[in-house]
């Protein structure tokens, strides 16, 4: 029997580290742990007479209740984990409920003992939670669900998303299988494959304030990933056969100046490309095979955000509406940039030609917003280090391997899909492929050249109405931007692919030399496909 809440299941926030006694103590005072923290920053107005406009999010807890009718779990000053709450038959768990999973309680001297657990204790209680919540939920006849049918999400900041991956990869710290009643689980600037400082891995021996979870030595172990980092040195690997790698949403900050940890200390050792903690490379995940193989990457988002504070990308707008969208929108967009041809200035080709050697770095920008809103839901620019990036080399060695780059996943909703004057989902997105600093035989080539330029850049709106209930199929449609605005008109065929999913090939030409040409391929696929829409 099927889940007749979906896509509304209850959502468990995992938060992130605390390094100090005072630290821990400050997130255990609070209800949320932080999530309750909105933010106020400026927008500008058509008129300069006006002062800016104050642009508000009011923080992901109250939006949730708003948005979408989630509400909290405390009652009459208890939380869920107590027995007495849990027992009293009057207390009643919705299936939009919003659970924050307190692990620091029994670190905090307020609380607890002051000692802090290990992350494998915090995992496998976290496994603990899910089956309370599950109980709780199945308990209450208004929601209707069975346990075998129940599932929540898990939504994590920072190490949060590490203690939820070691929940859910290492068997040995879920002994009852919870994981199974996951549907989802999104991070937030989450460490994935550990933290670096001046380009060195946190030192296994650095145990002071348990640091040491950072160290990707350590990292193999409680996430159970041990044979791939011997192969990899990379930690940041999902094991397909634990948790489906189509159900995880990484979102990246690439905002390192507006971290202010360690009075800026961190974002100067982290460095750039960074949120001022994790970096960008550390922040996302991929599929692990069970052979071992590399699998598909899980789906990805950037903002333009640091790793917390008051700019931070727990309480931006933009990390918010992608959470909302990969929780309960409905349809997926996977973004990939397939190149067929890169043209280099004729000096250099011809030097290529020659035999000598060339090194170019090639960077993809791409931002992506949906129709009518004035948010990013992902933003990749040179400047913010945040773009796709493809060596001259790696492209002259295997074009047809790499020069396929992954570069975004975008989520669309539209909310009661009754929407039948206008039932299509539309975005603009933006590529950009920056002009390079060409070297041969290592001298940089000046000639020619023209910092910021561009090999292509132009916008794109693509517009698409899902496959229908009844059958039938995709309708999608184009039109590059050029120097102006205009919809879309321009349809084009889609592809089908196996579990439901269509490709789309949109052609790209700069049609000059230096230049590129490929084809934007977006996959995409109805999401929450049998989900009652009423928000």
């Amino acid at each position: 029997m099927a889940n007749t809440n979906a896509p509304f299941h209850p959502l468990i926030y995992v938060r992130g580290y605390a390094m100090t006694t005072k630290e821990i103590d400050e997130t255990t005072a609070d209800p949320f742990c932080g999530f309750n923290l909105g933010s106020t920053v400026y927008r500008a107005v058509p008129d300069k007479a006006k002062p800016p406009r104050k642009f508000i999010f009011e923080s992901p807890v109250v939006r949730l209740a708003s948005d979408f009718g989630y509400e909290d779990v405390y009652r009459s000053g208890y939380d869920i984990m107590d027995d007495e709450w849990a027992a009293n038959p009057d207390n009643k768990l919705t299936s939009r409920s919003i659970v924050v999973y307190r692990y620091y309680d029994e670190a905090s001297t307020i609380l607890g003992l002051g000692k802090t657990p290990p992350i494998e204790t915090f995992a496998a209680k976290l496994a603990d939670l899910v089956l309370r919540v599950r109980d709780l939920v199945c308990r209450n006849p208004e929601n209707g669900v069975a346990p075998d049918d129940f599932r929540c999400y898990l939504v994590a900041h920072s190490m949060g998303g590490l203690v939820c991956r070691a929940f859910l990869q290492n068997p040995k710290l879920d002994r009852k299988n919870a994981r199974r009643y996951v549907d989802k689980f999104f991070t937030y600037a989450t460490p994935h494959n550990g933290i670096e400082l001046g380009g060195v891995n946190v030192p296994a021996w650095l145990g002071l304030n348990d640091t040491n979870n950072f160290n990707r030595d350590r990292m193999a172990k409680y996430l159970a990933v041990e044979d791939a980092y011997k192969k990899t040195k990379r930690v940041d690997w999902l094991p397909e056969s634990r948790f489906p790698t189509d159900r995880v949403f990484c979102m990246v900050g690439s905002n390192r100046m507006d971290y202010e940890a360690a009075f800026g200390a961190s974002r100067t050792f982290v460095g750039h490309g960074s949120d001022g903690l994790v970096r960008i490379e550390n922040a996302t995940l991929s599929g692990l095979k069970t052979g071992g193989q590399a699998g598909a990457p899980c789906a990805k988002a950037f903002a333009y955000r640091s790793h917390s504070g008051f700019f931070g990308i727990v309480n931006s707008e933009e990390a918010y509406q992608n959470l909302t969208r990969f929780l309960f929108g409905d349809v997926r967009a996977d973004v990939w940039v397939d190149l067929d041809e890169i043209r280099p200035p004729a000096e250099v080709a011809k030097a290529e030609k020659a035999g000598q050697q060339i090194n170019a770095l090639y960077q993809f920008e791409v931002l992506a917003s949906p129709r009518g809103k004035l948010w990013y839901l992902t933003r990749r620019t040179v400047e913010e280090d945040s773009v796709a990036c493809l060596s001259h080399a790696d492209w002259t060695t295997a074009p047809k391997k790499n020069g396929r780059l992954y570069v975004s996943t975008v989520f669309l909703a539209n909310r009661a899909r009754v929407n039948k004057s206008r039932p299509s989902l539309a975005y603009s997105l933006t590529l950009g492929v920056r002009v390079p600093d060409y070297e041969i035989e290592r001298k940089l080539w000046t000639n020619e050249h023209y910092e910021g330029g561009y090999l292509f850049r132009d916008s794109i709106v693509v517009e698409m109405v899902p496959l229908a209930a009844g059958g039938g199929s995709w309708t999608v449609k184009y039109a590059w931007q050029g120097q102006g605005s205009s919809p879309a008109t321009t349809e084009v065929d889609t592809k089908a692919l196996k579990g439901g999913k269509v490709e789309v090939r949109i052609p790209f030409d700069s049609r000059t030399t230096p230049g590129v040409s490929g084809q934007l391929r977006l996959v995409v696929s109805a999401w929450n496909p049998d989900a009652q829409m009423t928000a």
